[in-house]
């Protein structure tokens, strides 16, 4: 019985009604609802309950992603979509995505694909100098960079050297042999605590630190004293988490105070930057870098706000050798003459599974494309609408504004109650024109409109002001 494999004909054409599927999705993003209306289940219930016996051809395939998979989604990248961050995409991170996926090379060792790995280490290298990183994170001294899935694996990976620093190395060996401490803002995010769940710690290993009513920032003041309160009951402060850019407000922690403090104690020190790292692409915006010099590791997502699709976290080291010496694994199938040699980087000693794919491609097809000036033009245009949003929100005194605005999230609210707040955000998100998100600053209910996609421009955020005007004025009126 012969196999129907696609041959490279059957491909080319299936692939360009894919491609042109694609396009033609993004050309009428605008005229969709951002966010589906349908109950639980409705996708589910459209699906044969079964696989189908026999193979279906591409023309098959493609109006059951019209008619099923499209209406059932939340469109991330519709102009309308301010919820979250953002998860950018762009035509060359699709290129790079396909062509990569098209490879189907698996990128564990270097000898397992050279150019793999070594096109990561340049990338890295790359995004190191748009961002303008301290020195230390290069490949070129004792760092580097590896891509991670998400900042949420970054976050483990650090904890985990972190534990194999703070142990002294017993921790390879033996685990977690005392009570280690993960300390980070009370905004600090959710994969903070899960890292240091599955690292062994338990939920009561991390402490949460105070936040500046005013700034939504740390207090280096009550990092310390959680510190002190530590080690005078015997436990081992192993790691803090500052944030550059918290999820709630996109606060800012003050590394340098943080940094003097991780080093005073000898504790590694990971910057979250996730979603505000980006910024740093544009010189103006690198103020919220000071103080990385501290940082023994770094990482930020080009998957957020970067136009590079999903996943891509960019994660460093100062030290590739004390992450490398707690996370290495060498079993007999694997060991070459390369990796012996110790001339070249096996990225499967940098994070948690072995098996790697070449993300790194996606990110080289985005750089080429876009440049230096061409991402720092995507960077200021998201800054700038969401300063033209807040402006909106200053000039009608049923709203405020619930904390600073440095990149392209606005936190507000209107000046009345909680449940009122929650009613304007589902009557917006009901109308399917635009989809915001909330969160608390404060205590208090704040909704949250964040600028990310590649297609919103100035008349899309006006439009969401509008609708949200609107939208007031009915649910006051009541």
């Amino acid at each position: 019985m012969s196999v129907p494999h696609m041959d490279p004909d059957e491909f080319r054409s299936a692939g360009h009604a894919v491609i042109d599927w694609i396009a033609d999705y993004w050309a009428t993003l605008e005229q969709r609802p951002v966010a589906p209306a349908d109950p639980p289940g409705t996708v589910a219930g459209a699906l044969p309950a079964a696989p189908p016996t026999v193979g279906e051809p591409i023309e098959a395939v493609l109006p059951d992603l019209d008619g099923i998979i499209a209406p059932g989604l939340t469109h991330w990248q519709h102009p309308g979509f301010f919820g979250y961050f953002p998860a950018n995409t762009s035509g060359p991170s699709v290129l790079g995505d396909l062509v990569s996926s098209g490879l189907g090379v698996q990128g564990m060792l270097w000898a397992a694909s050279p150019a793999c790995t070594e096109v990561e280490t340049v990338m890295m290298d790359w995004l190191a100098q748009l961002l303008d990183l301290p020195q230390r994170f290069r490949s070129t001294g004792t760092g580097g960079g590896v891509i991670q899935d998400s900042a949420s694996s970054a976050t483990l990976v650090a904890t985990l050297a972190a534990l194999h620093r703070a142990s002294g190395g017993r921790w390879r060996d033996v685990g977690v042999d005392r009570r280690y401490r993960a300390y980070t803002s009370v905004h600090g995010h959710s994969s903070i605590e899960k890292a240091v769940r599955i690292a062994g710690l338990g939920t009561d290993g991390i402490r949460p630190i105070a936040v500046d009513p005013a700034t939504q920032a740390l207090l280096p003041d009550a990092l310390r004293a959680a510190i002190q309160a530590d080690l005078a009951a015997g436990d081992v402060p192993a790691i803090v988490v500052a944030t550059i850019g918290t999820t709630s407000t996109t606060a800012v922690d003050p590394l340098p105070e943080i940094g003097a403090i991780c080093a005073e104690y000898g504790i590694w020190l990971h910057v979250d930057a996730a979603y505000a790292g980006a910024a740093a692409v544009c010189p103006e915006l690198r103020w919220s870098h000071a103080g990385l010099e501290y940082a023994d590791s770094y990482c930020f997502d080009p998957h957020k706000w970067l136009l590079t699709g999903f996943d891509c976290d960019a994660f460093w080291v100062a030290d590739r050798a004390e992450l490398i010496e707690a996370l290495t694994v060498l079993p007999e199938f694997l060991r070459n003459a390369a990796s012996d040699s110790g001339a070249v980087i096996d990225y499967r000693d940098w994070q948690v599974p072995l098996g790697r794919r070449f993300r790194a491609l996606k990110l080289w097809f985005v750089l080429r494309w876009y440049g230096a000036e061409g991402l720092r033009a995507h960077i200021r245009s998201g800054v700038a609408l969401a300063a033209r949003f807040a402006d909106r929100v200053r000039s009608d005194d049923r709203f405020e504004l619930a904390a600073a605005h440095p990149f392209s999230l606005v936190c507000f609210r209107l000046r009345a109650d909680d449940d009122t707040n929650a009613e304007l955000l589902a009557r917006v998100n009901g109308t399917g024109r635009a989809h915001l998100t909330h969160t608390r600053v404060n205590g208090r209910y704040t909704l949250r409109l964040a600028v990310g996609s590649p297609q919103t421009a100035e008349r899309h955020v006006d439009e969401a002001w509008a609708l949200l005007s609107s939208e007031t004025d009915d649910l006051l009126a009541r």
